[in-house]
Order: structure tokens, then sequence, then C-alpha cells
């Protein structure tokens, strides 16, 4: 397998996005939620597109269109002219709807669960088991998750002001995860709590 997970970086990103059908508006939709300056070259563009800031171009100018861009996506069904932009695009990320594998990047299925992301990728071998495995991860990951995420990016945060070791820090993370006072406040959802909780301990240390 020749590809590995990598998460970019879309606020100002160019993006241009041939085709305007249900595969390019899906993409355009993603790239657009997160900061992104989305192109796209086709017939038409729905109206939620445009009310989120895409535009619309067209097919005679995707070679100027390849030069703005610093990400082009392929979601043509006009084979030649998916074929004509790839080429033009040498000296960028390309990412292909039609043939994922030969592109740069695959934009694989991904969902959110409060202000965490995840992402699932089988290897371009079934987009219908990596819906499959998001619905069974959705089942299983609960708001206590969230709220530990939360607690533990406070906590995170306030060891960095008195704990220079990362080393140091990581182990106290895991005893504040381990801590059944704080388990059982993120039962209750008293994360204000469990926040002063945590700042005790942490006073504790200096």
């Amino acid at each position: 397998m020749d590809w590995t997970s990598l998460y970019l970086k879309t606020a100002d990103l160019n993006v241009f996005i041939l085709g305007t059908g249900e595969v390019a508006t899906r993409r355009a939709n993603r790239f657009l939620s997160h900061g992104a300056n989305v192109k796209l070259a086709g017939n038409n563009l729905s109206e939620e597109l445009e009310h989120n800031g895409a535009v619309l171009c067209s097919t005679e100018n995707v070679d100027e269109l390849v030069e703005w861009a610093d990400l082009v996506v392929v979601a043509s069904g006009d084979e030649e002219l998916c074929n004509h932009v790839c080429d033009i695009a040498q000296n960028k990320l390309v990412n292909r709807a039609d043939y994922p594998q030969k592109g740069d990047i695959i934009v694989p299925t991904s969902f959110n669960i409060g202000e965490i992301e995840i992402s699932i990728f089988t290897n371009g071998k079934s987009p219908l088991m990596a819906r499959q495995l998001r619905k069974k991860i959705q089942s299983i990951i609960t708001e206590e998750d969230i709220l530990e995420i939360e607690l533990q990016d406070y906590a995170r945060t306030e060891l960095k002001k008195v704990i220079e070791n990362q080393k140091e820090r990581r182990e106290y993370l895991y005893e504040i995860f381990d801590d059944e006072n704080i388990n059982d406040l993120i039962k209750n959802r008293q994360i204000d709590e469990a926040k002063c909780y945590i700042d005790n301990l942490i006073r504790g240390l200096e």
C-alpha cells in the first residue's frame, strides 16, 4: 500500500474542480466548509454551492484554472478533458475521482463527532464498506469520549505552563485520564467542576 494518511490545511487553499456533477459538488462543499477557495468548471452550480462561495467557470479556461490552483480535482465525465487537465497539472496536487489511484491525493469518507474528525480509507477497495464502518464507529463513540477529549486538551494546555518535559506531561495526562473522580464528573456532565479539579491537581505540582 503506497498511501499514507495526512491532514492538509485547506484554509485559503485554491481548489479547482473539473466538473459540476454529484461527485464534484460533494468535493466542493467539503473544501468550502474547510475554508478553501473553490472554482468549478462545468455546466451549472447548485444554489448551495453558490451560497457557500463557489465560483463557476467555463471549461474553456481550464489551463488558467489549473495554473491558479494549489489542488486540482478531476470529477468530470469528459475523459478527454480529464486527461488534458491531468497532463497540464503535473506540478500540482491532483485528486482524481475517475481513477483515484492515478492521483496524488485521495479524499476519503469522513465525518465529525463534535470537533473530532474521523476518516476511513479502504484503499479504494470498497466505498460501501467505508460507509458501513462509519456507521459502526459513530455508534460506539459516546458524548463522554468527546468530553474526555475536551478535558485532556484543557489539562495538556495547563500542564505545559508548569512542566517542560513532554514525557512527564504525558504521564500526568494518563493519571488524569484514569482518575475516578474526574471520570465521575464526566459521567455527570460536570465539566467546569472537572476543570477545577484538574487545576487543583496541577497546582500541587508547582
